[in-house]
């Protein structure tokens, strides 16, 4: 069971302690774990960034890596679905609920949580083990088919690995340890790149057998993340055994929130998902030849191979704000909310939820434009290399623009998700999920006719805010239209700044026109673009006195 550490404090002076908590002492949280969480991510998201130039110098935008991609996704969505979703957003709420009223039945339950998880994990692991075999011997008929099935076979294993430190994760959020957590993928993209470049530069392997050997080194990540939440751990007086207490409310509560959490907070994920197989199933290649038949007329597929790498880039590069900024900021928030129910100070829920949405606004604007201004350069300096060209420059260019359309709704869905979640309310998210996982199936296999890739990406960004509406008009039922305060000043004041940071970044790139093509004139593009334009954004919030900079800049304004 877990156990109390030295200086911990009894089950009723934490209930105490939680009580006479301010608002100030919320925020004051909110901000240290986001600080916490961005830095960290930040660090990790750049390793992820040398992983992606380390994939495009040495297999492009082609079949292999589109094959490496979809067999990844799995395990990967399983990360996304317990490490960033379902076991740590359902935990959370009860364990934060449990530990205020009764520490012993709280200790119980994390126990329990976990050794029910890994039993769980362990099952679907064997399971679809059989059913990547069965598929294997039965429907396998082509030599890319064959290496999707069989990179999906090594690396499944890691969902066990990734999704049990997403459980420990959410125990270390309750106790406000954000960092091991947050250094975890660093240690998975420590793994992959030096794979790649062991067996790449140093051992020149063949590209399909290298796709392998980086499987493997996935495998080992996942162990090593699990042994770096185990220091964390005990740094706050826990310990981990073996429990099966799975009749207990509080079990249950985490089960029936766990299930419509699976879709409700994931769903760009999802949709990610949906995006790249269409992208793989509309693609024209060698074996499947340029056009396929449909009620006995031929028909030319709208792509062809690399599409699925070429979305992987866009999405890549548009989840690095998402990543460090959106996700950093609503799991650090995400504890703060469920201490406000947990107390039942729903006035100060409002209070938080509204900050959150407005600190989503204050963030994902200016980084829309961002993407948008830096895309070309950006994606020419980082990929243009080895065996990724100019035209595959062009194509993710194109379709990264489309992506980031829709970061301010990626942004929001974190936060407003979480919102419901620290409810223990998982139906709400579940059905807007449904509705917008409907509606990006439908666009997919209409814009992609139009569009190409791009029309993929346009779908899920549309997607988005079908989702954002839906949760907010919800939730303005729920707890009061209160939770939009501030928003419409903030919006204005942050579109005012990014335009002038838009337009000082564009004079920059003005100025630049006259520097020749490459990858080094592009570095000194991007070195001048992305300083002067993010000073020119701070500055103008500055100037406009825009409420979050003050927040983010853990400056305490005496009316918070």
């Amino acid at each position: 069971m877990l156990v109390r550490g030295p200086g911990t404090v009894p089950a009723r002076g934490l209930i105490k302690i939680y009580a006479r908590r301010p608002l100030r002492y919320d925020i004051r949280s909110m901000v240290k774990g986001f600080g916490q969480i961005a830095s960290l991510t930040a660090l990790s998201r750049v390793f992820g960034l040398v992983r992606d130039v380390a994939y495009s110098h040495f297999f492009g935008a082609n079949q292999l890596l589109d094959a490496w991609i979809i067999a990844f996704r799995i395990p990967n969505l399983s990360r996304r679905l317990f490490g960033e979703g379902a076991a740590s957003a359902s935990l959370i709420p009860v364990y934060s609920e449990t530990l205020h009223a009764d520490k012993e039945q709280a200790a119980i339950l994390a126990n329990s949580v976990v050794t029910v998880m890994f039993v769980i994990l362990a099952g679907l692991v064997l399971l679809g083990e059989g059913v990547i075999w069965l598929y294997y011997a039965i429907f396998a008929r082509t030599s890319e088919t064959t290496l999707i099935l069989s990179l999906s076979s090594v690396m499944l294993p890691y969902m066990l690995f990734v999704c049990m430190v997403a459980v420990i994760a959410g125990l270390l959020n309750v106790h406000r340890h954000f960092a091991a957590p947050a250094a975890a993928p660093l240690l998975l993209n420590i793994f992959i790149i030096a794979s790649v470049v062991i067996t790449g530069w140093f051992l020149h392997i063949e590209a399909r057998a290298q796709l392998f050997y980086i499987a493997v080194a996935v495998l080992l990540a996942g162990v090593g993340q699990i042994g770096m939440q185990v220091p964390a751990l005990k740094r706050c007086g826990l310990s981990l055994r073996p429990a099966w207490e799975v009749r207990s409310e509080q079990f249950r509560k985490i089960l029936v929130l766990m299930g419509p959490m699976i879709l409700g907070l994931t769903v760009t994920q999802i949709n990610t998902l949906a995006d790249d197989l269409i992208a793989w199933w509309f693609s024209s290649s060698p074996e499947k030849g340029a056009y396929f038949e449909l009620f006995g007329k031929q028909i030319a597929y709208p792509m062809e191979r690399g599409s699925v790498s070429h979305l992987y880039y866009a999405q890549r590069l548009y989840q690095l704000p998402l990543g460090v900024l959106g996700i950093s900021l609503a799991t650090a928030i995400f504890p703060v909310m469920s201490e406000n129910v947990a107390r039942k100070d729903f006035a100060a829920l409002r209070a938080t939820i509204a900050r959150g949405i407005r600190g989503t606004v204050f963030i994902a604007i200016p980084a829309t434009m961002g993407l948008v201004l830096v895309a070309r350069p950006l994606i020419s300096a980082a990929f243009e290399h080895g065996k990724f060209d100019s035209e595959d420059t062009m194509m993710v260019t194109r379709t990264l623009c489309f992506y980031a359309a829709g970061l301010s709704g990626y942004f929001a869905q974190q936060i407003l998700a979480r919102a419901f979640y620290s409810m223990q309310d998982s139906r709400t998210p579940m059905h807007s999920a449904l509705a917008a996982v409907s509606a990006n199936c439908v666009l997919n296999l209409t814009l992609i006719w139009y569009l190409d890739r791009a029309g993929l990406a346009c779908a899920t960004a549309i997607c988005s805010y079908v989702q954002v509406l839906i949760l907010i008009a919800a939730l303005r039922k729920r707890v009061g239209p209160t939770i939009l305060d501030g928003l419409p000043r903030t919006a204005a004041k942050t579109v005012a700044a990014t335009m002038f940071m838009g337009a000082v970044g564009m004079a920059a790139i003005f100025l630049m026109n006259r520097l020749p093509a490459g990858r080094i004139f592009d570095i000194i593009r991007l070195a001048a673009v992305v300083p002067l334009s993010a000073g020119a954004y701070l500055l103008a919030a500055k100037l406009l006195r825009i409420e979050m900079l003050s927040i983010f800049s853990r400056r305490r304004r005496r009316n918070v």
